[in-house]
């Protein structure tokens, strides 16, 4: 009995495992255990509105100043004496330099003495001249006498024209050895030092003035990109941004926006054989003097308004392998479609697209990743995505 017991044990749990193994299998349906159909992908999408955009263009330039003038010499002398400080603000007349006029003035005295002269040779003709005016009539004196007279007063007055000239330019002189500043504005340092021999032939440099308020902003711009402008204008794709003088920003080299709007002034009408571009100049207050001629800037300037622009977000947009920007489009069959588009520029965190996207059309933006062309979806605006 013990034997026959211990045999049949191995035999009962041999039926146990196959009776649960069977019961495993009916459970999955005789299928294999393939997990369940799943249904269409949610994505978040935006759906295209068209937009009134005003475009603008952002441009590399340089700072200058509205006007600069160089101090030079304008006789020579010895530089006796600076009057300014180095760096700072000027006033159109001030005086800058004094320059040894000791030589001037004594030839301004010179040139008076001969003056005088001069008068008193004219006084002495004129008296001659009416006295043999009264001769002439009685026969007292001949014409050619008479005639000699007349020209003896018209020799003096002529010499009297020419010191009063000689006087005038010596007086010129002596007032150039107080030299001025000839407009308003920044000066820097001083190119020459007290002591120094400046000479008028060579035009001594003696110093440089700024004007800073306003200052000028010189821009660069494509042809290209002007010829592509005036035909989107022409043909009304955009609008003008308005009457007058075009609106300029300035963005400096910390990337910080200049409170100061510019006006843009005039574009050229040359264009540079090197670079095929053409130059454009803003006017912009410079009140605080925070901008300095020299300084690398960005231009922005409004060029038109886009009534009816198309604006895609960027996270939307992507690139392929040769750089084409693409993007994945849910069509009227809520089909997944792969899209290639032709952007014309960044506006704020979207692009501007010109080609291969229409208005109210819906592009992913949410669960791009999980997505192929073809595939269906169910889309629901972005943020809604589960």
């Amino acid at each position: 009995m013990t034997l026959r017991t211990r045999s049949s044990r191995p035999v009962g749990a041999a039926k146990q495992l196959f009776f649960v193994a069977s019961a495993l299998v009916a459970a999955c349906g005789g299928k294999g255990g393939a997990p369940p159909a799943s249904g269409p992908v949610e994505v978040g999408v935006v759906t295209i509105t068209p937009t009134s955009v005003t475009l603008t263009r952002e441009l590399p330039g340089r700072t200058s100043a509205f006007r600069v003038a160089e101090v030079r010499a304008r006789v020579n002398g010895i530089v006796l004496k600076r009057l300014f400080v180095e760096g700072s603000d000027v006033k159109e007349g001030q005086r800058l330099f004094l320059i040894d006029s000791a030589p001037y003035e004594a030839a301004l005295d010179g040139a008076r003495a001969a003056l005088a002269r001069a008068e008193a040779n004219l006084a002495n003709a004129r008296l001659l001249g009416q006295r043999y005016a009264a001769l002439v009539e009685d026969k007292a004196v001949s014409q050619q006498e008479y005639d000699t007279a007349m020209a003896a007063q018209k020799s003096a007055e002529a010499d009297v024209a020419a010191a009063r000239a000689a006087e005038q330019a010596a007086r010129i002189n002596v007032g150039y050895t107080a030299v001025t500043a000839p407009v308003s504005g920044r000066i820097g340092r001083a190119a020459v030092t007290e002591g120094a021999y400046v000479q008028a032939a060579q035009a001594t440099l003696l110093a440089t003035v700024q004007q800073l308020d306003p200052v000028y902003v010189d821009v660069s711009q494509s042809t290209d990109e002007v010829l592509k402008l005036r035909r989107d204008l022409e043909s009304g794709k955009l609008h003008g941004a308005g009457k007058g003088q075009a609106r300029v920003r300035l963005v400096t080299g910390d990337g910080r926006e200049y409170a100061q709007a510019g006006t843009l002034q005039f574009t050229g009408v040359t264009v540079d054989p090197g670079t095929g571009s053409i130059s454009l100049r803003a006017l912009f207050p410079n009140p605080k003097g925070e901008l300095l001629p020299g300084m690398f800037v960005r231009a922005r300037l409004e060029e038109g308004v886009s009534p009816r622009a198309l604006l895609v977000p960027q996270v939307g947009v992507t690139r392929d392998q040769k750089g084409v920007p693409v993007a994945l489009v849910v069509n009227a069959e809520k089909k997944v479609e792969r899209r290639q588009l032709v952007t014309d520029r960044a506006i704020g965190d979207a692009w501007l697209v010109t080609e291969g996207i229409k208005a109210g059309e819906q592009v992913i933006v949410e669960g791009l990743q999980k997505v192929r062309p073809g595939a269906l979806v169910n889309p629901v605006p972005a943020g809604g995505a589960k």
